[in-house]
């Protein structure tokens, strides 16, 4: 069969099986088992694949028939300027956390340090050292496997990132930061069985805080301000619905400037707040 052909069945047979995007997801993945750009799929569309070929493409079109996420099978997922490497120790970074990210340079003065409260790909801490004003960011995660991925992330991205494994911010006693950035675990049980098949495959710790989806958030407005520098912010991303009740929290804890702000799909999926 020639490259146009398996594009096009490949296309179906995902659209079949519920993929949200099987046009995007089929170049993604023929694209990366032929080693070519996209492009490339229909400037040579004509060309015959070899047996082999034909293998390294049927194998990875079943594995996302079967809901498994685009960015485990290629290894990699684009986020701002930054292409991460993934796998299933990690959460996908997504577009909608980019607005927690911009919010984060706003606030940040040249030189200031941060934190990534539970780095898991290093995708906000990254972003934040290569794009910041000599910003001095530390991650965090509880993960070994992530912290591993997160460390191959910022040496290929050559961003000079502190990583340090701590159960939240158990092991940083006696530091404090300009600012708090995470993307904590914000789905309920709930919300975890209603949601696309394709989140069955990340790490649960890294997606669902508890029965009401807000126990992570709720420790991280609780435990945060002792490790903000007088002035500091605490972002954080949150889930659909739950901007006006986090507002609410920061509030409650004392800070000033308390907002939400929309991602691309309108959606308010930031909030944050200024302490001392």
């Amino acid at each position: 069969m020639s490259i146009g052909e398996v594009l096009r069945r490949s296309r179906d047979y995902l659209a079949e099986r519920g993929s949200a995007s099987p046009r995007l997801d089929a170049e993604l993945l023929l694209a990366h088992a032929l080693g070519i750009e996209r492009l490339g799929l229909y400037t040579d569309s004509e060309r015959p694949l070899t047996p082999a070929e034909l293998a390294r493409c049927r194998e990875l079109i079943a594995r996302r028939g079967r809901r498994e996420p685009v960015a485990y099978l290629t290894g990699e997922r684009a986020f701002r300027r930054l292409r991460l490497r993934v796998g299933p120790g990690v959460l996908v970074p997504r577009p909608e956390t980019e607005t927690l990210v911009e919010w984060a340079l706003e606030v940040l003065p040249p030189g200031a340090a941060a934190l990534d409260w539970g780095t898991g790909s290093g995708a906000i801490a990254i972003a934040l050292a290569t794009e910041g004003e000599g910003l001095h960011v530390t991650g965090v995660d509880r993960s070994p496997e992530a912290l591993a991925v997160a460390q191959a992330n910022a040496t290929a991205a050559g961003a000079a990132v502190e990583l340090v494994r701590s159960d939240g911010f158990a092991g940083l006693e006696g530091r404090a930061f300009d600012a708090v950035v995470a993307n904590p675990p914000y789905l309920s049980e709930a919300d975890l069985a209603d949601a696309p098949p394709e989140l069955a495959w990340e790490p649960r710790e890294a997606l669902v805080a508890g029965p009401t989806g807000l126990e992570a958030i709720a420790g991280i407005v609780r435990d945060a301000p002792a490790h903000l520098a007088p002035g500091g912010w605490l972002l954080m991303e949150v889930g659909a619905g739950q901007a006006p009740t986090v507002v609410a929290m920061l509030r409650d804890a004392g800070a000033r400037e308390a907002a939400s702000r929309d991602d691309l799909a309108g959606i308010a999926r930031a909030v944050g707040g200024r302490f001392g």
